[in-house]
């Protein structure tokens, strides 16, 4: 992955949502603009996002900040 050092336009703390968060996570991915950077922010690495992100035409970053936190920089390709 090539390093993103956009300003984050919009976070997304998929911790304060009950339940399954995908159609949360692709509702805001829809509202990305060319540009803007989404941070996702997370209790665990979720990689099983990782091939959807890149399926639909987006880059991402992945990073451990803390034991039980994980943020994920998501922008168009």
């Amino acid at each position: 992955m090539t390093s993103m050092n956009h300003d984050v336009a919009k976070t997304l703390d998929v911790r304060e949502i009950d339940g399954e968060p995908f159609g949360d996570i692709m509702a805001a991915l829809d509202d990305l603009d060319d540009g803007e950077t989404l941070r996702l922010v997370s209790s665990f690495e979720p990689a099983p996002l990782y091939e959807v992100v890149t399926e639909r035409g987006f880059d991402y970053e992945a990073e451990q900040v803390a034991p039980d936190e994980w943020h994920v920089t998501i922008r168009h390709a």
